[in-house]
């Protein structure tokens, strides 16, 4: 019976290691996108059409990553019971690419650019958070 426990105790804590393990990639690559997004902003500044492509197509990369780690920030939550505010900052980033690409299309820059630094720094601290956690129950706030 013993045994039994065991296992269940080793299936609660893989289950809870597979959103974190998710949520780490994700966010890691959300933040190199979000990097890259700021390289091909430059080509566009410089009226650059080829960069322009790039850039939007880059800003779909960044929505999906972005949307998948706020799925699996949530999944490890609710593995987890830990601290909500991982989940909750993964979904206002999120949100938040999209208001980006809104006002990325009109003469907005004043918007567009100091919310590319949410994001990023958004990213940046979800991606820091994931790698530093332990996925234990209460993961730590680092």
């Amino acid at each position: 019976m013993s045994t039994h426990t065991a296992s269940s105790g080793s299936l609660a804590t893989s289950t809870a290691s597979r959103p974190l393990l998710a949520l780490r990639w994700l966010a890691l690559l959300s933040t190199l996108s979000v990097l890259c997004q700021g390289i091909t902003a430059g080509e566009v500044l410089m009226k650059n059409h080829t960069a322009l492509e790039f850039h939007e197509a880059g800003a779909i990369v960044l929505h999906v990553l972005c949307g998948l780690a706020a799925i699996a920030a949530g999944l490890h939550w609710r593995a987890s019971r830990g601290s909500l505010w991982p989940t909750v900052l993964a979904v206002v980033v999120f949100v938040a690419t999209f208001v980006q690409a809104e006002f990325g299309h009109g003469r907005t820059l004043y918007i567009h650019v100091p919310l590319a630094l949410f994001i990023l720094l958004g990213t940046t601290w979800l991606t820091a958070w994931a790698w530093l956690s332990n996925g234990s129950a209460r993961p730590s706030v680092t």
